[in-house]
């Protein structure tokens, strides 16, 4: 039986990296040898043990890799060809994915103690790292590789496309599921990875004026450079308050929360105009409450869209059309480089937050 090296999931506080068999390829599957991966904050979610994921799956959800092999029903690939596959991954036959929600494959799995011990929680069409082993490994079984595997475009580099499985879809339908329009005023809340892109993606859907906020005086400087007009540290200033001097009282046309937590949820909502549009991208881990006066008792008109970001090849050429255009530096949010046998020291890193780090490039040795 032949092995592969792979970061599993053990306990909450524990990733470790193991000998796993390499997966077995049925007729509508790919084995994708990954050249490189990442580790994406919902994955800090299941190390803290804040999202369940069963004991002894391989984690990740961000492949960019080789074809090693191909199911018998898989054609317009090829065995060596360069190519991603989104985090999100559906099957694309469920009533949902069918009825345009490219993110979903409409399934839920009972899960002991999780969505507020109701005992099930909603899968998604989310299944690396989640229902099934990810791409933290040397290998990666793609399902429904037909649907799933995008070809990366000769000239761009792995780093360059990294972003697109994940962080890119995610932080664009941010912006798409704020309802921007040509001139309008976004506040976007955090800017780690998915903010800044939900930032790059607000300026490319026409916002006239972007106001970011972070804590990080590093990630607002490249929030800059992501398309930010006006960047807000909420250490020196009560963002609120700033916003809607910054607004004339107006509020924003759309805000766009991309961390997950209560405060920044809150503050997004005070901050929309009547008739505003509230974007949550953040994965929460606990209950959320809406604010009464925010909410303006029910009468504001707002509106609150969640997202999960899109899968499929389509969307995955979309987002390297962009990478190519050369209209943003996705390229430029990974700062650090691991080598998989490292993941340990990778996962301390990023959760903590240490060496002003964005993205993490974890690539196997061979």
């Amino acid at each position: 039986m032949s092995l592969m090296k792979a970061a599993i999931f053990v306990a909450p506080g524990r990733i470790e990296l193991t000998d796993k068999p390499i997966p077995d390829v049925g007729p509508n599957d790919a084995l994708v040898r990954i050249t490189t991966t990442t580790i994406c904050g919902t994955d800090i979610h299941i190390l803290k043990g804040e999202y369940p994921v069963a004991k002894g799956l391989t984690i990740g959800h961000e492949p960019v890799g080789v074809i090693e092999k191909l199911g018998s029903a898989v054609s317009g690939y090829s065995e060596g060809q360069r190519v991603i596959a989104g985090a999100i991954c559906p099957n694309f036959n469920s009533y949902a994915a069918q009825d345009g929600v490219a993110s979903q494959d409409g399934s839920y799995l009972q899960a002991s103690g999780c969505c507020g011990g109701h005992g099930y929680k909603a899968t998604a069409g989310w299944r690396f790292g989640n229902m099934i082993d990810g791409a933290q490994a040397e290998y990666v079984l793609v399902p429904d590789a037909q649907a799933n595997l995008a070809p990366v475009p000769d000239g761009l580099s792995d780093e360059q496309v990294l972003m697109c499985p994940d962080i890119m879809s995610t932080g664009f339908k941010g912006a798409e599921n704020a309802n921007i329009r040509i001139g309008d005023v976004v506040a976007v809340f955090a800017q780690g990875p998915i903010g800044l892109c939900a930032t790059a993606g607000a300026r490319l859907l026409g916002a006239s004026t972007i106001i970011v906020v972070d804590g990080n005086a590093h990630r607002l400087d490249i929030a800059r450079t992501m398309g930010a007009d006006v960047a807000l540290n909420f250490h020196d200033c009560d963002v609120v308050d700033e916003i809607m001097k910054l607004t004339g009282g107006r509020g924003v046309d759309a805000a766009i929360e991309a961390l997950g937590t209560q405060g920044t949820f809150e503050s997004a909502l005070r901050v929309l105009k009547p008739g505003g549009t509230l974007s949550s991208l953040g994965v929460y881990s606990e209950d959320l409450k809406i604010p009464l006066a925010a909410f303006a008792s029910g009468l504001g008109d707002h509106r609150i869209n969640t997202a999960l970001c899109p899968g499929g090849k389509e969307r995955m050429r979309r987002l390297m059309n962009v990478v190519a255009s050369g209209r943003a530096d996705f390229g430029a949010l990974v700062t650090h480089h691991y080598a998989l046998d490292d993941i340990v020291a990778a996962y301390d890193l990023f959760s903590h937050q240490r060496d002003g780090v964005l993205k993490v490039a974890l690539k196997p040795r061979r």
